[in-house]
């Protein structure tokens, strides 16, 4: 629709220019007098500067190609110690993701551990965290109700969690919540019934729509796991789960939840590693078809970001195997913000930053990832990070 609205904006004022010339026209017919001579126009305001736009411009005038493929990463080290989470911060990452090792005793405990992170920073970074309630839940005082419950209120119940949810992390300094699930099934024996906020795809799209307008203004929503993991049977943690969907039957159903998150707001989509070989049999974390759909389909302009892709390592495939290669793909695909939930050793895992990013430049001087690709992701998370922190 928003398609339809946008080609018959041009149309209208077209038609609306027509109008003003022929009313011009018939007015000086009628009036030919020498005192009739026409009034100048007033020459147009200036645009409005966007000040975020403007600080996005200057920063990425300044970034090297090292820089910028550093950008696209997020990360987590664990434990309670901050230092090692500023590090990474420190070698130019755009975000943390916390995990339960991360939480303390409390949220001022929290707070400050994420402010040792973000402590004198120009822009702070990205400090993300599942909390989704119920069965993902990071926070021990997070009494607000999970996908459990929520699935069989209405959705001003959704509202109002993850209103309250949102309030709890923004407390703790979280700014980014990876916490709503769009997926959608009614399959009890499903690795995510669990955590689906809706049984059926019009419950789901209302309560995750509910979600969104909860966490807005907050914290920035997250859904996740793009394009529906509730049809992929399987557990994307060890396996690629397939879905045996047409591309028809997604956009009648496991799409509608994220349409209406996107509709409502949401700032960033999360891709899973499963795929739906009727669209591409690869997973929707390295796959372009599935990008291109997220954005020009659904019209989503906000930031992609991966689920954790030490997950495809995990999954015992060879062509997993190498962290650089998964993350070329991942970016070549259209993705702009890779997350990694690393250990304390992430050499344990052949992972370490210096590598990602040697990796993804070496893309970009082959050709595998075009300078184009690499700007506008780097442009879309610090558009995200900027905008958080004003």
């Amino acid at each position: 629709m928003r398609v339809t609205r946008t080609a018959r904006l041009p149309l209208l004022m077209a038609a609306v220019l027509l109008a003003m010339t022929a009313c011009a026209g018939t007015a000086a017919s009628r009036d030919t007098s020498p005192s009739a001579a026409p009034t100048p126009s007033a020459a147009p305001a200036p645009a409005p500067i966007d000040p975020i736009a403007e600080w996005v411009d200057e920063r990425m005038s300044q970034l090297t190609v090292q820089q910028k493929a550093a950008a696209l990463l997020m990360v987590h080290a664990p434990g309670l110690d901050p230092a090692p989470v500023r590090a990474y911060v420190d070698a130019g990452v755009s975000g943390v993701i916390l995990m339960g090792d991360n939480v303390p005793a409390g949220p001022v405990e929290l707070a400050a551990f994420t402010a040792a992170v973000q402590s004198g920073l120009e822009t702070p970074v990205l400090i993300g965290i599942d909390e989704e309630g119920g069965e993902v839940q990071r926070l021990p005082w997070d009494g607000a109700p999970a996908a459990d419950t929520l699935r069989a209120e209405p959705p001003a119940a959704a509202q109002a969690a993850f209103a309250a949810r949102a309030a709890a992390l923004a407390d703790s300094g979280v700014t980014v919540n990876f916490g709503i699930v769009a997926d959608v099934t009614p399959d009890p024996d499903s690795f995510i019934f669990g955590r689906v906020l809706g049984t059926d795809p019009v419950g789901a799209a209302e309560r995750v729509s509910g979600a969104v307008a909860g966490e807005r203004g907050v914290v920035a929503s997250t859904l996740k796991h793009f394009p529906g993991h509730g049809a992929a049977p399987g557990d994307s943690h060890s396996s690629v789960p397939s879905a045996a969907l047409t591309i028809d039957e997604w956009r009648a159903g496991p799409a509608l939840p994220f349409a209406s998150g996107i509709d409502a707001g949401a700032e960033l989509v999360m891709t899973g590693h499963l795929s739906y070989p009727a669209v591409d049999p690869a997973p929707a974390s390295l796959s372009p078809e599935w990008h291109r759909l997220l954005r020009d389909e659904l019209g989503f302009d906000g930031v992609i970001v991966t689920d954790d892709m030490l997950m495809l390592q995990h999954n015992g495939l060879a062509e997993y195997a190498d962290p650089g290669e998964n993350a070329v793909r991942a970016v070549a695909a259209g993705t702009d913000l890779l997350l990694y939930v690393l250990p304390a050793d992430p050499a344990s895992v052949g992972i370490s930053i210096d590598g990602l990013v040697g990796a993804i430049v070496g893309a970009v001087q082959t050709g595998r990832i075009t300078p184009v690709q690499l700007d506008a992701a780097v442009e879309r998370v610090l558009t995200l990070r900027r905008t958080l922190s004003s």
